[in-house]
């Protein structure tokens, strides 16, 4: 018999299981995180990924924008590392006075003052003007090109405006778009609201009633409507450099890549892949998968990154257990609210009509559940939302394991274990 500790929120749960039974125990790769966070950027920024080093890539006279990314990625730790690149630009010969940060807020509301300083540092706040780029202000938006798709793409008129251009952002796996950071600052983040609105459809499948796109999913970039899309309205802005950054499970920097904004990006997908992603003999009849505890348990919507991964484990006639505390379980409303649509066909002519990442995450969630049954070892006043989703409340591992069995109809099944389902994605061998 094998024990596992799976995170609860705060604590965890432990569950037994017998060990010819287990197909596979995914979980990343230990990592090394940086010490020397200046050094890590400096050295990123003088060394960079095909293009020259920063310091020539700018010239005396330049005014520079930095596209940064808004208080919802408060786990980048900004203030950490754009100091140093201001510094670098600094000597290059691009002084404070010629340098203005934009705030790539997409279609978020806008930040407030302290929420500049709680995200860029109160360094960066002195040192730099800050602009905020929001989606529904179609004034500040001009016509840069339409892609190959159709998608007219409008961005903000500062950044289009700039002499050049420095990406800025973190690098991730991305349900919809394959990998985050890099591109994505550009759409949605500084790109208007019908751009976005435009870009991101082709998340939806191409006939209405059929839900999801099949080519929009966690690590998949070749034949991925949206990131290439993505891709041709990058290349019309052409940014001069890219600086991203790429987290340990633990929240702390792995790497810094930095240079070309194709090139540097795509080597940090790959690094992500190397962390994260965990290669696997096969699917199992059952995945028990914990998001990791707190705080990417806090909510079911932070948790429906552990179910993404799960699917992935699991085979079609399976069934997934989901640890997940949820003590915030309803929050936010713009992602519980999707739950209020009777049906999944009317929850994705909604989305059709104003497409929200909550509305497509929750959309997903109903997918899953007609897929595979989806039950929740989660606190017992959670019981009714989660029924509302169509995923099954179970107040134990103990009841979540006997509901599966049933569920399976059978003893002889193989079972897959994720600890740390929120960040470990499975690779299909």
């Amino acid at each position: 018999m094998a024990t596992f500790h799976l995170g609860f929120g705060k604590g965890s749960l432990p569950v037994t299981l017998p060990d010819e039974k287990i197909l596979e125990v995914i979980e990343g790769r230990p990592v090394q995180p940086v010490t020397d966070v200046r050094a890590a950027v400096q050295d990123a920024l003088r060394r960079p990924i095909g293009a020259p080093p920063l310091a020539e890539v700018v010239n005396p006279g330049d005014r520079v924008a930095i596209i940064a990314s808004d208080v919802t990625r408060a786990w980048l730790k900004q203030d950490r590392f754009l100091p140093v690149l201001l510094d670098e630009l600094n000597g290059a010969g691009v002084p404070d006075k010629d340098i203005f940060l934009v705030v790539a807020l997409g279609a978020h509301r806008r930040h407030s003052e302290a929420e500049h300083v709680a995200t860029y540092g109160r360094e960066v706040v002195s040192r730099i003007r800050i602009l905020q780029s929001y989606a529904l202000d179609e004034e500040e938006f001009v016509y840069v090109g339409t892609t190959s798709r159709g998608v007219r793409a409008c961005l903000n008129r500062h950044v289009v405006g700039a002499d050049k251009v420095i990406l800025t952002g973190g690098i991730v796996y991305h349900s919809m778009a394959g990998f985050g950071g890099g591109r994505k600052g550009i759409v949605p983040g500084i790109a208007s609201y019908q751009t976005i609105q435009a870009n991101h459809t082709f998340c939806l499948h191409e006939e209405i009633g059929k839900g999801t796109s099949p080519y929009c999913d966690s690590g998949k970039l070749a034949g991925n409507p949206m990131h290439e899309d993505l891709m041709e309205i990058a290349a019309m802005l052409n940014p001069a450099f890219l600086l991203n950054a790429i987290m340990t499970a633990e929240g702390r920097f792995a790497r810094f890549v930095a240079g070309h904004w194709r090139a540097a990006w795509e080597e940090g997908c790959r690094a992500v892949e190397a962390i994260f992603g965990v290669p696997v003999k096969g699917k199992a009849d059952l995945v028990i998968a914990s998001a990791g505890g707190y705080p990417k348990d806090i909510n079911l919507y932070q948790g429906t990154k552990a179910q993404d991964n799960a699917m992935l484990a699991c085979k079609d006639d399976g069934v997934v257990i989901l640890v997940l505390e949820c003590p915030d379980i309803a929050e936010p409303p713009d992602f519980s609210d999707w739950f209020e649509y009777q049906s999944l066909y009317d929850r994705e002519l909604a989305l059709r009509q104003a497409f929200t990442v909550p509305g497509f995450v929750a959309l997903k969630c109903g997918e899953y559940v007609r897929r595979t049954p989806n039950i929740v070892v989660t606190l017992p006043e959670n019981r009714d939302f989660i029924a509302k989703t169509g995923m099954i409340p179970a107040a134990s591992l103990a009841e979540a394991l006997a509901i599966a069995e049933e569920k399976l109809g059978r003893k002889d099944y193989t079972i897959t274990i994720m600890p740390h389902g929120a960040n470990t994605v499975p690779i299909i061998k």
